[in-house]
C-alpha cells in the first residue's frame, strides 16, 4: 500500500502531534524489555528504539537510510532470533499485514515482544476517512485496524496481549492553534472515553506453551522369590 506523502505529513503540526505522543509513549514501554537483538520495521524517521537497552538494535524496511533494507514479508532474520520488534504504522500502509505479523512471530523469541503503533478506526480521525473531501494521501490512504481486530490475529499466532494505550483524542486538525485550543481532550478523552483515541500503542507477548511429556511405566512388577526352608539332616535321613 502506498505511504505516498509520509515525509510530507510528518512535518506538519498534525504529524508532530501524532508523532510525539507515540514517540513518548513508545519510549515508555521499550525502556524495560532487555536482551541481545532488537529490530524496528519501518517508519525510519523517527528512532523507536532510543531508550530502549538492548546492545544490537536495527532499523529494518524496504527503502531509505536502514539498517537492514528488506522485504518486511520476508525478515531476514532467523527464527527465534529477536527479542523486540518495534513497528509504528507497518500494518495498515501494508498490502499484505498478516504476513507481516507472521514473520514477526517467526523471529521472535519466546517470551519475546512486539509493540505496535496504528491509527485507530473507532476515534474521529477514523470518521474523517469517510467524510467527503478527504485526502487520499498519508495517512488518510490506510487501511485502519482496530485494536480487537488486531487482538485477535495476534491471539492466533500465540501472542498475549499485556496492554494497550490510546491517544491523540483532539480533532485532526491541520493548524497548529487549533490543536492546541482542543488539547484538553487529551485528559478528557483519557478518562471517558479512552478508546477513541486516534492512534494506539499496542504491547504483545510471544507465548510458547511448553508440552508435558507423559512417560509410560515401563517397570513391571516382578513375581515374589519363594522363599526355602532349612531342612534338618533328621528330615533328609527319614526321607531316604
Amino acid at each position: 500500500m502506498s505511504i505516498a506523502g509520509l515525509d510530507a505529513w510528518l512535518n506538519t503540526p498534525q504529524g508532530q502531534y501524532v508523532m510525539a505522543w507515540e514517540q513518548a509513549k513508545v519510549d515508555t514501554v521499550v525502556a524495560d524489555v532487555f536482551g541481545y537483538n532488537a529490530i524496528q520495521l519501518g517508519l525510519p524517521q523517527y528512532d523507536l528504539l532510543a531508550q530502549n537497552r538492548i546492545p544490537l538494535r536495527q532499523l529494518a524496511h524496504d527503502s531509505g537510510r536502514v539498517d537492514v533494507l528488506c522485504d518486511l514479508r520476508q525478515l531476514p532474520f532467523a527464527a527465534s532470533s529477536i527479542d523486540l520488534v518495534v513497528m509504528a504504522h507497518a500494518l495498515e500502509f501494508h498490502d499484505d499485514p498478516h504476513q507481516i505479523l507472521r514473520e514477526v512471530e517467526r523471529v521472535l523469541i519466546p517470551e519475546g515482544e512486539v509493540v505496535i503503533a496504528g491509527f485507530n478506526p473507532i476515534s474521529i480521525w477514523g470518521l474523517r476517512r469517510r467524510l467527503p473531501n478527504c485526502p487520499r494521501h498519508f495517512p488518510w490512504n490506510g487501511r485502519y485496524l482496530s485494536v480487537p481486530r488486531l487482538k485477535d490475529w495476534l491471539q492466533l499466532l500465540g501472542f498475549e496481549t499485556e496492554g494497550t494505550s490510546f491517544g491523540c483524542y483532539a480533532p485532526p486538525f491541520r493548524k497548529e492553534r487549533w490543536l492546541k485550543r482542543w488539547h484538553f481532550m487529551e485528559g478528557s478523552g483519557h478518562r471517558w472515553w479512552n478508546f477513541a483515541g486516534g492512534v494506539y500503542v499496542l504491547r504483545a507477548v510471544k507465548r510458547v506453551h511448553s508440552m508435558r511429556l507423559i512417560i509410560p511405566n515401563w517397570k513391571q512388577k516382578t513375581a515374589p522369590r519363594k522363599v526355602l526352608s532349612a531342612v534338618s539332616k533328621k528330615e533328609t535321613a527319614n526321607h531316604e
